[in-house]
């Protein structure tokens, strides 16, 4: 399978490091290609490699006895998985799937922890602090959805969705069915549906199945709730250039 060709900058984390420890770090990252669906780890396997990811996005969720599952966060060029690499325990405390195809790169965790330790050098000292960084930001962020989910109305929680898959992709068109959406919020697929068609007629998205284009940004924020704005503000470690969309 051909590779494409990515700057390690197009992850935000990587794209803050002085360039000398970018390329110490350099040696030990391997572009990969990741498939939808394709799961990363399980919840509470050791966790070999750690994922910097430049276009992908994977979703870490959660499962009950009764077979229902929930999205607790996503993650893409914004962070790494998993934080509980940079929290001291290599274990994953969530299921990690990606959510939408794309690339990463993949580091061992064993290596990554010896560059770390050097935390009197110059290899480890900046990517530990914006690691830290993410972390902290990651487990605020967990919480805040926590609250959303019990909260505020599925409207709500479909537009926070949606807007911050969009511009954690950076893009206005979305490869997704109804059926994940609804898997991933943890609600039938019928009232998924029945939002889409809502956000369709008041010209918010346009919608085919499988596909979704975002046509009125400012409509849709206005529809999600405080926690897209909460969330939204800290998505990303340093300056995030944003991108209008009318």
């Amino acid at each position: 399978m051909l590779i494409k060709s990515f700057d390690p900058r197009e992850n935000h984390i990587l794209k803050e490091l002085p360039q000398a420890e970018l390329e110490a770090l350099i040696p030990h990252l391997e572009l990969i290609s990741l498939s939808q669906a394709e799961v990363l780890y399980e919840i509470n396997e050791k966790i070999e490699f750690i994922y910097f990811p430049v276009n992908a996005l994977a979703s870490l969720q959660c499962s009950l006895e009764d077979g229902s599952t929930v999205e607790i966060e996503m993650v893409g060029k914004e962070g790494f998985l998993d934080v509980s690499v940079i929290l001291s325990k290599n274990v994953a405390f969530s299921q990690a799937v990606v959510s939408h195809a794309g690339y990463a790169y993949k580091m061992s965790v064993k290596v990554l922890k010896e560059l770390l330790a050097r935390s009197g050098g110059r290899r480890g000292g900046m990517l530990k602090a914006l690691m830290l960084e993410y972390a902290q930001t990651f487990l605020v962020h967990v919480s805040q959805i926590s609250v959303c989910n019990c909260r505020h109305t599925l409207e709500q929680r479909l537009s926070r969705w949606l807007l911050l898959t969009f511009e954690r992709l950076d893009s206005t068109d979305l490869s997704i069915t109804h059926e994940t959406i609804g898997y991933l919020l943890g609600v039938r697929r019928e009232s998924i549906t029945e939002l889409a068609r809502k956000f369709q007629l008041n010209g918010i998205i346009n919608y085919r199945r499988g596909h979704m284009e975002l046509k009125n940004k400012l409509l849709l924020e206005h529809k999600a709730c405080e926690c897209y704005k909460t969330i939204q503000q800290g998505l990303f470690v340093g300056k995030k250039e944003s991108k209008k969309v009318a």
